[in-house]
């Protein structure tokens, strides 16, 4: 009976090989929960995020204040937004009812809990003293934010979600992947009518500034793609297959800690010790530091790969994903 429970919520996951241990053991089951009661009610995909950004914006909104009893509110909130977040996914996946909107409102809404909760914590700091000083925070606080929020959190954020994209091409196949690029996504916006599509056309105008952004971090990665596309015709061998999966996989384990759970942690704690300073500190240092450490090896690993293609080292065994 839990072997088949187990089973039917693997079988909501993305993919094994990029879940993280928390989401496996702790999200995606109480997430799947949830997209078995939303299924029950017919609600589809698309509520559920909605819900998601409207609790994930009141989570943001509780760690503007310094009492303990607000903060845990706002640990609790962001859970549940969490919660419904996964949701999402799982019931799409379970229904097959996956639509333009959904994939925009998707990728919008951790950005807009983040948001929520970088705004209050500045707000929560303005006019407390910078620690062991007294000086106020003012716009420092504001500057770190801002910093930490679009060149750090955002940066790592893409990075982490391309590098898993990639793991799941290159190890599954194209079918099984969500990789994607910024020259695709400009050929669909050339070719999406004007008329009646002005948001989608926004959605795939910024999606492929996204796109772009990630391609300009990772030179080698675009190295060995232009290689596998261009002068292979998208033939990939499978014993690269193997051998890229295999130096990839280890890496999943820096790109899931640059994602939300231990973002998220860290947050709790900073704001339940009431020193949310913290959190921004550890953003732009920690993270930051690990972003860098996991794009210079997968970068290295890309570099190896490209060699050992061009020199046919893997010329036996060619296979179309």
């Amino acid at each position: 009976m839990l072997k088949e429970y187990r089973a039917r919520i693997s079988a909501t996951y993305k993919n094994a090989d990029t879940e993280e241990w928390i989401d496996i053991r702790f999200t995606r089951p109480i997430g799947y929960l949830w997209a078995l009661f939303f299924k029950k009610l017919h609600v589809v995909p698309n509520v559920v995020t909605i819900l998601s950004i409207i609790i994930g914006i009141a989570a943001g909104w509780m760690f503007y204040y310094q009492d303990i009893y607000h903060n845990i509110a706002g640990v609790l909130l962001l859970m549940w937004a969490n919660f419904y977040d996964s949701a999402d996914g799982q019931l799409a996946r379970m229904t097959g009812k996956k639509t333009r909107w959904g994939r925009m409102l998707d990728g919008f809404a951790g950005d807009l809990w983040f948001v929520a909760i970088y705004l209050a914590i500045v707000l929560r700091l303005w006019n407390e003293f910078i620690p062991l000083t007294h000086v106020h925070w003012k716009f420092l606080i504001l500057f770190l934010a801002i910093f930490s929020g679009v060149f750090c959190h955002a940066k790592q954020c893409q990075l982490a979600d391309y590098y898993r994209n990639v793991h799941m091409f290159f190890a599954f196949g194209k079918e099984d992947s969500e990789l994607d690029n910024s020259r695709q996504q400009r050929v669909l916006l050339n070719t999406t009518p004007k008329k009646g599509n002005f948001w989608w056309r926004a959605f795939l105008y910024f999606y492929g500034n996204y796109t772009h952004s990630q391609e300009s971090l990772t030179p080698y990665l675009q190295d060995l793609m232009n290689v596998i596309n261009n002068k292979r015709g998208g033939n990939i061998p499978e014993e690269f297959r193997l051998d890229f999966r295999k130096e990839s996989k280890p890496m999943m384990k820096y790109a899931n800690i640059l994602t939300f759970n231990w973002r998220a942690i860290t947050l709790y704690v900073s704001c339940l010790l009431n020193i949310p300073w913290l959190y921004i500190v550890i953003e732009i240092v920690v993270f930051t530091s690990l972003a860098y450490y996991l794009r210079e090896r997968h970068e290295k690993l890309c570099r190896q790969m490209t060699m050992l293609l061009e020199k046919g080292y893997y010329d036996e065994t060619p296979t179309l994903i």
